[in-house]
């Protein structure tokens, strides 16, 4: 074993890739998972009490796009499999590398403080019996919790929300579409879970508006018969973003028209500048007027929803889907802090400041988060044993200014884009980390 001793915070997908990177490069490790199986947000109803699938989610990257390189998918899965087939995949991963005994289930990390001579004190307790709290030292903590737990609800509130005399529910907490049989539903959002929600609401409720403070370009899961995100390794993606922008309006424009065809808002930001929304069903939903388009809420007067155009209708239920927090409560203030969604991370994996520390798959990709985070893993493994070394942390926070200067260049301006990146060119970005900073040749 070497490198010290590693914490791993979290077991769904990010977690287990992680574990396997390690248990691979022979570093010894914990990891500590709140539910009783792997997979996070992709197990269903799952016991850690923070994961938030719907019973009809699928991916929405394909299959090829989203498995680990250690451990393709089976190739009897469609080409977008339902969480179902997802977790079975974690849970075969984690079998296949034998990491399940590795993994200290319905335990929760309650406290990570950096300790006087080095490396982290690890506070846990046991879900099921939380008068025991342990302590335990580790020279490295891999923070890989996810970022899709925390519910962001509209802030501040909407004016006359809180007398508003039906149900209200964030995207997080809905499971399935009987909450929607014979009401008038309001959907606000245009990401991936608003259209997904708005599409089944429409097929249950009464009426179904979706709401939106912005337009946005709606990407269909297949392109000319193939899964769309297989143009992320295309020629097209390889060559500038100028170009890469002119070929997927066009593209689209060939496929399916303009956004404005469908009663959709002209989106206010080019293609590729927004993390992309990806439906098969709602343009076809919306041409056929099951589903009507509005602006954004401005303000409730008992059951009615008045929206920013001056147009108004009665509602039964309105579903948030505004997106999630970036939080990490078991980290002190002084170890790290996330102010509004933002994190400083070199490469969006280390804090300048704080060796030993590390975030696995806190990124929100144009593409997958897995194959992202098992790169990702692959780096902090080298940066563990030795093999690669960190800059100087001036030169860190220099990439994290330049870093944070290309986002606002690149993505439209919201909460809902502080982490992302571009799929082709971070996982290059992490290759030359490693390559670059070898101290010595990889065995």
């Amino acid at each position: 074993m070497g490198g010290g001793r590693a914490c791993i915070i979290g077991a769904g997908s990010s977690g287990i890739t992680a574990a396997q990177v390690l248990q691979t490069a022979g570093i010894d490790f914990d990891c500590f998972e709140m539910g009783s199986g792997v997979g996070g947000n992709w197990r269903y109803d799952n016991d850690n009490g923070v994961s938030s699938a719907y019973r009809s989610l699928h991916i929405n990257t394909s299959r090829e796009a989203m498995e680990y390189a250690a451990y393709p998918m089976p190739t009897t899965y469609p080409d977008y499999p339902s969480h179902w087939q997802i977790a079975d995949y974690f849970d075969a991963f984690v079998d296949h590398f034998g990491l399940r005994d590795q993994i200290t289930f319905r335990t929760e990390v309650t406290k990570v403080v950096a300790a006087p001579d080095g490396g982290y004190d690890v506070t846990t307790r046991s879900r099921d019996n939380a008068r025991t709290p342990r302590t335990a030292h580790y020279d490295h903590v891999l923070v890989a919790n996810g970022h899709h737990w925390d519910p962001r609800w509209p802030e501040p509130a909407f004016p006359g929300s809180e007398d508003f005399p039906g149900e209200q529910v964030h995207a997080h907490y809905y499971r399935t579409p009987e909450l929607f049989t014979g009401k008038r539903v309001v959907v606000l959002g245009i990401g991936n879970s608003a259209c997904d929600i708005a599409v089944e609401a429409s097929r249950h409720a009464r009426s179904t508006i979706l709401a939106m403070r912005r337009g946005a370009w709606v990407i269909p899961k297949y392109l000319f018969g193939v899964p769309a995100d297989h143009l992320t390794d295309s020629p097209l993606a390889r060559g500038p973003f100028r170009l890469q922008k002119l070929g997927m309006r066009t593209l689209l424009r060939v496929a399916v028209g303009k956004m404005t065809d469908y009663g959709l808002p002209q989106p206010d930001h080019d293609v590729l500048e927004a993390h992309p929304t990806v439906s098969d069903d709602l343009l076809s939903r919306l041409g056929h007027g099951d589903i009507t388009v509005k602006p954004s809420i401005g303000r409730f007067e008992g059951s009615t929803v008045h929206f920013t155009d001056g147009s108004s209708v009665e509602a039964d239920v309105v579903v948030y889907c505004t997106g999630y927090k970036v939080t990490f409560p078991f980290l002190d203030e002084t170890v790290v802090r996330a102010d509004d969604n933002r994190i400083d991370l070199y490469r969006r994996v280390v804090p300048p400041e704080r060796p030993g520390l590390y975030f696995i798959g806190l990124v929100q990709p144009i593409g997958a988060v897995m194959p992202l985070a098992e790169a990702q893993a692959h780096w902090v493994a080298d940066l563990i044993r030795g093999r690669v070394t960190l800059p100087p942390p001036a030169e860190m926070r220099r990439q994290v200014t330049s870093y944070d200067e290309a986002l606002r260049k690149r993505f439209v301006a919201s909460k809902r884009h502080t982490i992302e990146v571009d799929f082709r060119a971070y996982r290059a970005e992490i290759a030359r980390e490693r390559r670059d900073r070898q101290v010595e040749p990889a065995q």
